[in-house]
């Protein structure tokens, strides 16, 4: 029966749920009847001539089709499907994975059940197993490829670290059955992910976090939140793209939240919320670099152009850093450091800070990879992905500087790039009307584009022309609603847009700061107080560009109509005051014409010019 069961496609865990019992039970079961898929073989070549890159699925059959092979070799397991959080970015790491592996001597084994990546396609990896990422299908490919070099378990290893979210969740299980997984060990992830041990760590270490705590009930996430003080940032632990995250100003909006999101939340028992003090106008920064247990290589540092609190898969992100001074830099460098050794860390981490003033904050810590790793790539021409993998493999950053791979310097020690690369996010909006635009800890875009250009304000309209949403007009009309707080901050951007030429609408509050200032400014009705009011000059395309920057609970309301009018008119709306000014640049960059093409290998070549003239001075 169970054979049958196995054979009619039901997974062990289904089979323990059916039965009342732990899918290790059945797992056991199982082997002990001899009941073990087999791997049939796709034929790439049709039978025409013999195919070198076969790949294979599984099946309850009698003969393996799984050739022997007597070579070292690492399973690299994928990001599985593409969802909203679950990027694709990750699949390039994969695959830059197996091209650094496969130059080290490694065969390269890839198991990923997405047809419409990359590392699926059949001539990527030495072997490709189609197959679904849970413990039970990763652990039977594990046998089958161990069989493949007779049973040694030192010729066979895993890696976890690339593939996102989905494969990490296996890392503790697939340890518990006798894996071999190579670079960063589960343990060390699983610290990151603790709020209280991390913070105990950062603590110990004497680097500066926001304020917060966990939460097992709704009573003790409220204690936290006064505790810190509102606003605050609240979180299911073990969140996939910022899911559920929220920015939340009230005791009111805080228990609203927890009732609608206090479900019990994956691997952790009861409320597991994470509660922490919102930084609110800080400047948020990601670092991404790799350690070998010796030394850091800090990869890139991105500076994030929208506020923090948005997700870094949604914000627009600039390598190098164009406010940041070389001793922020340099402190960056130590605190990423200082964390990726007592993680006991061996390959990629990310880590995110939030600067407020003088401050650096750490938020949180990854050692793994980020979704930035493609961009910062990109942008450095140094493949991290590639060099994280060969770490985890047992080489040392010295090693590879020595072959080539890695320059001499990193990216805050080295000469700092001569252009500047923009990271920005296509965002669905126009997909889905009545959507509110606005930006916060959960993330939602689907995509990414890349501006790169040697000045910051043409890499940023390439950026926002490359969105296909967010094409910056040059001339029209410009309608601004503006947070209190942020009105003092607007008038200057408000002047230059009125400077070259932009008609300026804005509601009664923006519009009276703006006139007082010299600021020739149209008041515009909102949509609560009659006709014709700025929704209706949207909808009749008398509007070429929105500035709105909701802040606080009501401010963030408010603002959906506009917000959304614009998203269905297709006007380009920039929700953040970072944002406003980044826009302006770009704007004089194109009124300027100062637009042009360079290949990217062009860039990389002055960066490794200007590497190796360090390098001569030396």
């Amino acid at each position: 029966l169970l054979r049958r069961a196995k054979r009619a496609g039901f997974g062990d865990a289904a089979l323990a749920t059916l039965l009342g019992c732990g899918e290790a039970d059945v797992r056991a079961r199982r082997h002990a009847a001899g009941i073990r898929p087999v791997y049939a073989t796709v034929d790439t070549c049709a039978a025409e001539f013999a195919a070198q890159t076969p790949y294979h699925y599984s099946t309850y059959e009698e003969e393996t089709e799984v050739a022997p092979s007597d070579r070292p070799r690492v399973l690299i397991l994928g990001s599985g499907p593409n969802r909203i959080g679950q990027g694709i970015e990750f699949d390039y790491c994969c695959v830059h994975a197996v091209f650094g592996l496969r130059a080290a001597g490694y065969e390269t084994v890839m198991v990923n059940c997405n047809p419409e990546t990359v590392s699926t396609d059949y001539d990527t990896a030495d072997r490709l197993y189609f197959e679904p990422l849970t413990t039970e299908d990763v652990l039977e490919v594990y046998e089958a490829e161990l069989a493949a070099v007779g049973g040694d378990r030192d010729k066979v290893a895993v890696l976890v670290q690339l593939g996102g979210q989905t494969p990490l969740a296996l890392a503790r299980d697939l340890a518990a059955a006798g894996v071999r997984i190579i670079g960063t060990q589960p343990d060390a992830i699983d610290l990151a992910e603790d709020r209280g041990a991390f913070a105990a760590l950062l603590d110990d270490l004497g680097i500066p976090q926001p304020a917060g705590g966990a939460a097992g009930s709704v009573d003790e996430a409220l204690a936290v939140a006064q505790r810190v003080g509102f606003p605050v940032l609240v979180r299911p632990s073990y969140v996939l793209g910022g899911q559920s995250m929220e920015i939340v100003y009230t005791p009111e909006h805080m228990r609203r939240w927890l009732e609608a999101n206090a479900a019990p939340a994956g691997r952790q028992q009861g409320l597991a919320v994470l509660v922490d003090r919102f930084l609110e106008g800080a400047v948020e920064v990601d670092v991404d670099a790799v350690y070998d247990g010796d030394e850091v290589y800090v990869g890139g540092v991105l500076e994030h152009i929208e506020e923090a609190g948005v997700h870094s898969g949604d914000s627009a992100c600039v390598v190098p850093p164009y406010t940041l001074g070389r001793a922020q830099l340099a402190q960056l460098r130590t605190y990423t450091e200082a964390i990726a050794a007592r993680l006991h860390t061996r390959g990629l981490i990310n880590i995110q800070f939030a600067l407020r003033d003088e401050a650096i904050f750490v938020l949180e810590a990854n050692p793994r990879a980020s979704r930035t790793v493609p961009f910062v790539s990109k942008a450095t021409g140094v493949p991290l992905a590639q060099v994280a993998a060969r770490v985890m493999a047992g080489a040392s950053l010295a090693d590879l500087r020595a072959q080539g791979l890695v320059p001499a310097d990193d990216f805050v020690t080295g000469p700092l790039p001569r252009h500047t690369a923009v990271k920005e996010a296509v965002l669905p909006f126009d997909r889905f009307p009545g959507v509110d635009t606005r930006l916060g800890p959960e993330m939602r875009s689907t995509g990414e584009v890349m501006g790169i250009d040697p000045s910051f304000g043409v890499a940023f309209a390439k950026s926002q022309a490359g969105t296909g949403s967010m094409v910056l007009p040059t001339k029209g009309t410009v309608f601004a609603s503006i947070a209190n707080r942020d009105k003092r901050a607007l008038i200057f951007p408000a002047k230059r847009l009125a400077e070259l030429g932009f008609t300026v609408l804005a509601t009664q509050g923006t519009a009276d700061t703006l006139r007082r200032a010299g600021v020739d400014a149209e008041v515009v009705r909102k949509a609560s107080e009659g006709h014709p009011n700025v929704i209706d000059r949207i909808a009749a395309g008398e509007v070429d560009l929105v500035l709105n920057t909701p802040m606080g609970s009501g401010p963030r309301s408010d603002g959906y109509a506009i917000r959304t009018a614009a998203v269905s008119r297709g006007v380009p709306c920039i929700t953040t005051l970072s944002g406003i000014l980044a826009a302006i640049q770009g704007i004089e960059a194109l009124r300027a014409d100062g637009v042009g093409v360079r290949s990217l290998q062009d860039y990389h070549h002055d960066l490794e010019q200007d590497r190796a003239a360090r390098g001569s001075r030396r």
